[in-house]
């Protein structure tokens, strides 16, 4: 019977399935022509039939299991023009993307308007919407450019954007401000900062392939937050997909400095390749405490014993350096149910692994004249997770996050420092640095009939930043041989582990309401927020102190590195256990922002759009060391941000925009705790101050933009930022080893303009029309100006970090039916102050480089592309050097602090669509 029965429905399934598979979508957002507002509820149908549905809370619509052919779609909304859409061609087993811009009806209009137009038409038009009708002064980038550039994570995607630029591969500068007046969003909460030494977040964790999109709004609104002068970076990555769908890329990356060159580091573990040490550098947990150590309670017999459970191993492999590695999976669902409801997933997984080698970097000032050569092994790995479901008017998603990397550096140093007795010398470092972002965002969206609606998130995040046993050793050349440096412990000879852990709560809700005002459609928004932080910093500087007078150990001194420590010498008594961490090195830190919004978007007139509002945050702050005699250091400040933006439109394809701003940047706990961090490839040590004040900002900005048509641009801004108490790095020199610290100074100004052109060549001639150029410039002038000569010990500088100008250009050429695509990509970035004048030395500046990026992809089929990527092809020299305002090179003995190359790298990836 059985049988039977199967026999029977057989066929009837493998029919059913056939239809299944020969269908298609049509899917996209309905958006206000005028404001880009996110239509609910409009009415999207298919001419002809009574296939129909409506947007979401987003604004989107699907229509699901539309047969192969062309059609015309219907949008219809309670006071708009209805809009026939033409030509709209469906395909089987595919999704026809289509974003639609429909109008408010005329007042005066008494019947239904009919408005025609062609799939192209209409595709068009919602572009330009979405172009023209942003609210602030922003600029972004989209998942689809991120795909046609070789970038693999934010960082690299960040410098694309106009007036942005990336230091040290990871931090970035937006108008010339340093990373620490940037605020970054992840998915609409604040990202904290995942370094120890610095206010900066560490862009390069979050994989490029998992984003949705970002944006840098450059002028403020009263629902972003307040703590930003340069920019409010907004990533957003992947929601609900429109078709189910899995994802998989591999690729081999070539490095013509490291490649299947030697290369040297210290042990390796497994679990290394995974992003995680597995706990062999880890401290003990049965390690003796700072204060039983620093008390000197310790027998000779517990200290051997303690100095025995530390990792002996300090050997130096020698290895070929294998091509970087890249993998990445992803996998989409999305679920209809009845009456327009979704469930969504998209879950994405990637996983990275580099060498890098940097040979003969010269250092090279002063009484020092170095060559270092590093190598480093890099892993990433990464997990996105986000399920979205909507229903009716509502929307809740929650999205999940996870980064790991992990950095293992081993750095050799030859050379002389004229500063000591013994002067030559050969110095070590093994250097690991483990991070790690975890961040959960829960958020619902609810419309009501009126138009109203509320929208809420909660979220927590993790940051994580650990050295485990970074190990520095020192020899010198005495009496013809060397001899290693071990009769003390320094911060520049010691054994440091450290543990940053910050954990993040953060809430918001908003309510906005449509409202008439000078007989036209605005709308008021108000909000509550709050963000709670706890962060943890426990250092240790910890090492063996050769013990003066035992028969032996000179000769101990004059061991290979790989012996000195070894658990046999320990073992005969040979070292003390000496611990060298301050009270002051450790800290806690608690931070409470609570802030309060309200904002008009009012529409004046048919041309005339003035957002505006104020925005109140309280901010308090409370840092503790371990030094008992020191008081707590407490940051309570209350600031009332009012902000502006206007926008007129002076025709349907062009804007003028201005816009005022008050906004503040606020210390950092790192840039408040006096703990004090040796880096050795800075030669220096870095340092806190209690007393830092937050910076207040007054901005304005200027911008004219024309779109000649969809996905072209020009535009051209001006800005002007003036400080109030800015927070600016001071190098001490007046010591053998310098001190940076943090200082506010009195006034500092910045100001400039920007030019953004995207224009298909399409005007040269018929052969040109997939050929597409784009270039954004930034020209950049800041001053700093303090009273007191040892903050600032010129009259006047540059403000750190900010560049004179910045270039970025390209051209993108498609041929085949889109199959073929070709992107050249240049970026020039001017020289920029790294480092300001102390007493002794002058200003350090960073030279500019020129460096051309390349990617050629193919699509071999529908769903597999190949793509070969060339990063840095020029490979020029990066330098740090001394200037004075007279000469660059000016030193006696040199003015070089750093010279290297980074190498170009070659990237050939497949990915393949299922």
């Amino acid at each position: 019977m059985k049988k039977l029965l199967l026999i029977l429905i057989l066929p009837a399934l493998i029919h059913l399935n056939a239809v299944a598979q020969s269908t298609g979508k049509i899917a996209g957002k309905i958006i206000d022509a005028k404001t880009s507002e996110l239509l609910i509820g409009a009415t999207v149908g298919i001419e002809g039939t009574t296939k129909a549905i409506a947007t979401d809370i987003n604004g989107q619509y699907v229509l699901s299991g539309v047969a192969p052919g062309t059609y015309t779609l219907v949008v219809k909304y309670i006071g708009y023009e209805t809009k026939a859409i033409s030509e709209v061609a469906v395909k089987a087993d595919a999704v026809t993307t289509l974003d639609i811009s429909i109008a408010e009806a005329a007042k005066s209009s008494l019947k239904e308007v009919v408005i025609r137009s062609t799939y192209r038409q209409a595709s068009i038009a919602s572009l330009y919407a979405a172009q023209k009708n942003s609210v602030t002064i922003s600029d972004g980038i989209s998942s689809e450019l991120i795909k046609m550039s070789p970038d693999k994570n934010t960082s690299e995607v960040l410098k694309r954007v106009s007036g942005a630029t990336i230091q040290d591969n990871k931090f970035v500068i937006v108008r010339g401000l340093s990373d620490r007046y940037n605020t970054a969003l992840l998915d609409g909460t604040v990202l904290p900062s995942t370094e120890p030494n610095r206010k900066a977040f560490s862009f390069d964790i979050v994989p490029s392939n998992l984003i949705e999109g970002i944006v840098i709004s450059k002028t403020a609104t009263p629902n972003l937050p307040g703590d930003f002068a340069g920019g409010a970076i907004q990533i957003t990555t992947k929601d609900i997909p429109t078709e189910n769908f899995i994802t998989g890329s591999i690729g081999l990356g070539y490095n013509t400095n490291t490649t299947f060159k030697d290369f040297q580091s210290g042990y390796r573990n497994t679990s290394d390749y995974f992003g995680f040490d597995g706990g062999a550098r880890k401290l003990p947990s049965n390690f003796p405490s700072t204060n039983r150590v620093a008390s000197g309670s310790l027998t000779l017999p517990q200290q051997i014993n303690a100095l025995k459970s530390l990792n002996p191993n300090f050997n130096v492999y020698n290895s070929r350096a294998t091509p970087n590695q890249s993998y990445q999976l992803t996998f989409g669902r999305v679920a209809e149910g009845k009456n327009g409801n979704k469930f969504g997933t998209t879950v994405g997984l990637t996983y990275r692994n580099a060498m890098q080698t940097i040979r003969d970097l010269k250092i090279d000032y002063y009484e020092f004249d170095f060559n270092d050569t590093k190598y480093k092994f890099s892993t990433s790995v990464g997990a996105l997770a986000n399920f979205a479901y909507t229903y009716g008017k509502n929307k809740i998603t929650f999205k999940n996050i996870y980064n790991r990397t992990f950095d293992d550096q081993y750095l050799y140093r030859t050379g002389y420092n004229n500063q000591t007795q013994n002067p030559d010398n050969h110095f070590t470092a093994f250097d690991l640095i483990e991070k790690s972002l975890l961040k959960s965002t829960l958020a619902g969206d609810h419309a009501f009939d009126n138009n109203s609606k509320i929208t809420w998130i909660g979220s927590f995040a993790n940051v994580m930043n650990n050295q485990p046993d970074q190990r520095k050793t020192n020899y010198a050349l005495i009496g013809g041989q060397y001899v290693a440096d071990n009769t003390t412990v320094g911060k520049q000879n010691a054994r440091f582990f450290s543990d940053l852990n910050e954990n993040i709560y953060s809430g918001q809700v908003d309510y906005s309401l449509p409202v008439n005002m000078f007989k036209e459609k605005s709308n008021l928004k108000v909000g509550l927020a709050t963000s709670y932080r706890d962060r943890t910093f426990s250092p240790r500087f910890i090492g063996p102190q050769l013990r003066s007078g035992m028969d032996g150990a000179n000769d101990i001194r004059t061991l290979p590195l790989n012996q000195i420590f070894s658990r046999a010498i320990i073992n005969k008594g040979f070292y003390n256990l000496t611990e060298i961490t301050s009270s002051t090195d450790p800290y806690t830190a608690h931070t409470m922002v609570n802030a309060g919004y309200a904002m008009l978007d009012n529409k004046l007139s048919d041309k005339v759009r003035l957002v505006w509002g104020v925005r109140v945050e309280k901010f308090d702050l409370k840092l503790n060391d371990k030094e008992p005699t020191t008081t707590e250091t407490r940051l309570n400040n209350v600031d009332v941000l009012p902000s502006a933006n206007l926008t007129y439109a002076i025709n349907d394809k062009s804007n003028f925009r201005a816009s005022y701003s008050h906004t503040v940047a606020r210390p950092e706990a790192r840039e408040l705790a006096v703990t004090s961090y040796y880096d050795f490839e800075l030669l220096a040590n870095i340092a806190g101050n209690k007393n830092l004040k937050r910076a207040q900002i007054k901005n304005a900005d200027i911008r004219y933009e024309f779109y000649p048509s969809a996905g072209q641009i020009f535009s051209v801004s001006a800005f002007y930022k003036g400080f109030k108490d800015a927070i600016e790095p001071v190098y001490d020199d007046k010591n053998s080893t310098p001190d940076f610290r943090f200082f506010n100074v009195q006034r500092a100004t910045n100001f400039g303009f920007e030019l953004e052109l995207r224009k298909t060549l399409d005007f040269v001639g018929e052969s040109f029309k997939n050929t597409t150029f784009y270039t954004n410039i930034a020209v950049i002038k800041s001053k700093v100006s303090d009273d007191r000569p040892e903050v600032v010990a010129d009259a006047s500088r540059p403000m750190v970090g900010q560049a004179p100008y910045v270039i970025n250009g390209g051209l993108m050429q498609t041929a085949y039916n889109n199959k073929l695509t070709f992107n050249l990509l240049y970026n020039r970035v001017g020289p920029r102050i790294a480092r300001a004048r102390g007493a002794v030395f002058p200003s350090v500046y960073e030279n500019a480089r020129d460096v051309i990026d390349a990617q050629i992809s193919y699509k071999v089929s529908k769903k597999g592309e190949f793509k070969l990527n060339a990063s840095d092809l020029l490979n020029q020299n990066s330098i740090l050097y001394y200037k004075t305002p007279t000469t660059q090179y000016d030193l006696t003995k040199g003015s070089t602090l750093a010279s290297y190359k980074m190498g170009s790298t070659f990237t050939l990836s497949y990915s393949q669509s299922f």
